[in-house]
């Protein structure tokens, strides 16, 4: 007779406490009932945060109707694969998550596993609004007939192929590199000397460092990544309904010319402020 090894007990605590995803157990009443350490960190609350308050109260209000409905399907015993909803962390930052999750409905409990792929996302916005930035660009010299500016040769190594290099998503070196960057802009984003002299000595780079570090990441120049976090803040300023006037929108955003602005966010977004306001 083969007599068999006795398996290895395996401390599953001790995975889900050191595991970089989220993992979560919730409850159908829609309170976290046991996250592990990367739930707290991805959302910048305490576990006593999380646990006092609905899950619902941590979702962007925007994706709260569409995250109940999925709620229900849980509560009916269906899984969900690849569900991504955003959140928002303590600090106001919006999270993309994607959710795989498991109902257990004789313990009234939900098993779930989460991907942070904010970034996956933000690259997408970037690459999108990156290229009808070009777009504009092309079409602004085409009608009026100039010459595109000339190339800085301190650079042209890497401004020839922008378009065509292939994005992936940074490492997390970079996402914290990035962090700092979009930082610094919105710290200065209003005032007059917001420049890359600025940026680059802020990061402690010099400008022709910094182009090369946000070219190697994104495939775009520091300025067009200025103009894109410009747009951004435009965008959360009208979302958060606090602001009535296109003026207090392109303050926030740093433009002082209203046309220009209202014009540049109509070519990005297809929708003109006023409308939004």
């Amino acid at each position: 007779m083969v007599k068999l090894k006795p398996q290895k007990v395996f401390d599953l605590d001790y995975f889900f406490e050191v595991a970089p995803d989220l993992f979560c157990i919730a409850g159908f009443d829609g309170y976290f009932k046991k996250i592990n350490p990367a739930v707290c960190k991805a959302l910048g609350y305490s576990e006593e945060e999380l646990f006092a308050s609905p899950i619902n109260d941590f979702i962007h209000p925007e994706d709260r109707l569409r995250t109940i409905e999925k709620h229900k399907a849980l509560l009916e015993g269906r899984s969900l694969l690849n569900f991504e909803n955003r959140y928002l962390t303590k600090d106001g930052i919006v999270v993309w998550l994607s959710w795989t999750l498991v109902p257990i409905k004789k313990d009234s409990l939900i098993f779930a596993i989460a991907k942070d792929i904010t970034y996956r996302r933000q690259l997408e916005e970037y690459e999108r609004i990156s290229s009808i930035l070009g777009m504009i660009n092309d079409d602004h010299h085409s009608r009026f007939r100039q010459p595109k500016p000339s190339v800085d040769r301190t650079f042209v190594a890497f401004n020839t192929n922008e378009s065509q290099k292939s994005i992936e998503e940074p490492s997390q070196s970079d996402q914290l590199w990035l962090n700092s960057f979009e930082k610094i802009v919105r710290e200065h984003v209003g005032k007059a000397n917001l420049n890359l002299h600025l940026i680059s000595n802020e990061l402690a780079l010099s400008q022709r460092q910094l182009f090369r570090r946000v070219h190697s990441i994104l495939g775009i120049t520091p300025n067009k990544l200025v103009r894109i976090i410009r747009l951004q803040l435009a965008w959360e300023a009208i979302a958060s309904g606090k602001y009535r006037t296109v003026k207090e929108i392109s303050n926030i955003a740093g433009y002082n010319s209203r046309g220009h602005f209202n014009r540049l966010f109509y070519e990005v977004y297809g929708i003109h402020v006023t409308e939004l306001l």
